[in-house]
């Protein structure tokens, strides 16, 4: 049986742990504590002052200024961020917290396993592409795809509140991101390497597939050029695009057909650096996927053809043109992680519950283009389905657009950023607006939508007040003010023939 080994952290706490080293990376060795609470990682390396100094504001002052302010608790579960330092053998450790239980295989993978991943982490790779997705995973771990939506918008929120506070990840990729698709949750870990411009540079480029293309394309360079590329905010930008393209679509955006150079490193170099683009640029297609390259078990989500990215719905198209286009080689204009946040809450209330029990994506984004069909399946949509358009008040009286729609299923929820468009579904909300305040439902042949809590709640059409408890129809046409403060909404119903 192992020995249990008791040292004193930096900041003069007792610290325990197990000496058997639990896992092994390229930068750490990481041990259990004797309760299993929380673990110790020792760097292999010897860390310099700088390195220990940038330890020391990460367990201190980066950790306060995050977790230390009013509404810091609702980070916690975002990331895995380290609690203090310890110092042993003359080698420098880190004492991070256990990863939560969800975030380990409880089924691992299909025919009993047959991988051995049951009980291991739930690393971000495992759900990100076509093959592992229709090959291994078990159907009871990969959840279906509203909770992979939801993934994405806590990963943009984690990743917002670094930036933020002025700090990059640096190494941003599926590997520093453990995900419950049965859950909807993520945490980002490895947070040791946050850079600070001028401050503490990068340890580490990143990982091949999510490096920028400038990091990539200025390699060749020396260190210390002020032409090299080196992480930072706008290269996590890159790596959450690509994260968001292929936690929601199972295949990379920039690996398609294109051979730049027969030699495989020089190749890499240019396809993931200087010659990047985009598998489904709209004008430039000599990096479409080539179909006879793929393999059975990656179909159909690899096909671009098949399942293109504009399944997504229209706000994420416009940023992944921005980001995966427009910025890919010009970074001062990539979409920062809070317009992707925004982006996926918008888009999750375009979403539709397939009606096909064995289509294992179960949800689909419709936003009025076509008929309602989901992508996935091909099941469309029987029946009539009602669309919200919101407008909001700027000065009484008058209503605007606010680019804004929510598509109803049966008891669905309203909530109030919805009602509000002041109010944004972020960790600020309190608890009393994270309660719904109505609910739609199709009932006698008809679509209501019931108020639960809102006051002044009205039927402009009928010009009648809708009291609480009560129920208006959805027509097409009906005006329903939802609320008359300041900043609150007007619905316009429009109905959609399935």
């Amino acid at each position: 049986m192992a020995n249990t080994i008791r040292i004193t952290a930096t900041d003069g706490t007792p610290v325990a742990f197990v000496d058997e080293i639990i896992g092994s990376g390229t930068m750490k060795d990481v041990y259990f504590s004797p309760d299993k609470s929380y673990v110790v990682a020792f760097f292999k390396q010897k860390q310099d002052g700088n390195s220990k100094d940038r330890l020391e504001n990460i367990t201190g002052s980066y950790k306060d200024k995050i977790f230390n302010q009013p509404g810091g608790e609702y980070w916690q579960d975002l990331y895995c961020w380290p609690d203090k330092i310890v110092e042993y053998n003359g080698k420098l450790g880190l004492i991070c917290p256990t990863y939560q239980k969800n975030f380990f295989f409880a089924k691992g993978s299909k025919n009993d396993d047959f991988l051995g991943i049951k009980g291991k982490e739930k690393e971000g790779k495992w759900f990100s592409s076509a093959k592992n997705q229709n090959t291994f995973l078990a159907p009871e771990e990969r959840g279906d795809w509203f909770k992979y939506f939801q993934i994405c918008i806590r990963i943009s929120r984690a990743v917002r509140r670094l930036h933020a506070a002025g700090l990059a990840h640096s190494d941003l990729s599926y590997k520093n991101v453990l995900v419950d698709p049965t859950t909807g949750r993520a945490s980002i870990i490895d947070i040791d390497g946050l850079v600070v411009p001028g401050k503490y540079p990068p340890d580490v480029l990143g990982t091949p597939d999510f490096i920028a293309p400038e990091v990539i394309a200025t390699l060749h360079l020396a260190a210390n050029d002020p032409s090299r590329k080196l992480p930072c905010i706008a290269t996590d930008r890159h790596a959450l695009s690509v994260m968001v393209y292929m936690y929601l679509l199972y295949r990379h955006p920039l690996r398609g057909g294109k051979v730049y150079d027969l030699d495989s490193r020089k190749d890499e170099e240019l396809s993931m650096g200087s010659q990047a683009l985009f598998i489904e640029h709209p004008t430039n297609t000599i990096n479409r996927v080539k179909l006879k390259e793929l393999q059975p078990s990656q179909l159909p989500q690899s096909d671009p053809e098949k399942i293109p990215y504009t399944v997504c719905g229209p706000y994420l198209k416009k940023l992944f043109d921005r980001s995966l286009i427009d910025s890919l080689h010009n970074p001062a204009i990539r979409p920062t992680a809070g317009e992707w946040e925004e982006a996926l809450l918008k888009t999750v209330d375009l979403m539709q519950p397939c009606s096909n029990p064995s289509c294992w994506h179960k949800w689909f984004v419709f936003d009025n283009t076509t008929k309602p069909r989901c992508p996935f399946c091909k099941t469309e949509y029987k029946g009539v389905l009602p669309l919200i358009n919101l407008y909001s008040s700027r000065r009484a009286g008058s209503f605007t657009p606010d680019d804004y729609r929510l598509m109803v299923y049966n008891n669905q929820y309203l909530y109030p950023w919805h009602v509000n468009r002041n109010i944004s579904p972020n960790e600020k909300l309190t608890a009393d607006q994270k309660k719904p305040v109505g609910y739609f439902v199709f009932h006698q042949n008809k679509w209501l939508l019931v108020n639960q809590r809102l006051h002044g709640m009205e039927d402009n059409t009928e010009k009648k007040a809708i009291p609480i408890g009560q129920a208006v129809e959805l027509t097409e046409g009906r005006q329903i003010l939802l609320s008359k403060e300041e900043g609150g909404r007007l619905a316009i119903i429009q109905l959609v023939q399935g």
